[in-house]
């Protein structure tokens, strides 16, 4: 069964990994992140991601997931055709 809020299971997949250390949580982070559907609240998610992995709270991914709650923003559109002004 998919979670909505993990939908590749990369951070399912990052809490069994022995050994993992910040550097690659956060590389999985940043995936996981990028892997989001359009439209869904990645705060809420990190939330719920927490929650459902509270039993591990000295992992690595469990301070990378805290510190996503704090910096993570939607991403926007700075430049380009599509972020002028149009008449």
């Amino acid at each position: 069964m998919s979670d909505p809020d993990d939908p590749k299971g990369l951070i399912r997949e990052s809490y069994r990994m022995e050994g993992i250390g910040p550097a690659e949580c956060r590389s999985i982070f940043l995936d996981w992140a990028l892997s989001l559907p359009d439209g869904h609240d990645s705060s809420a998610a990190i939330t719920r991601l927490l929650e459902q992995h509270r039993a591990t709270a000295d992992h690595p991914m469990t301070q990378v997931l805290r510190e996503g709650q704090t910096t993570l923003t939607t991403p926007r559109r700075r430049g380009g055709w599509r972020g002028r002004a149009r008449n």
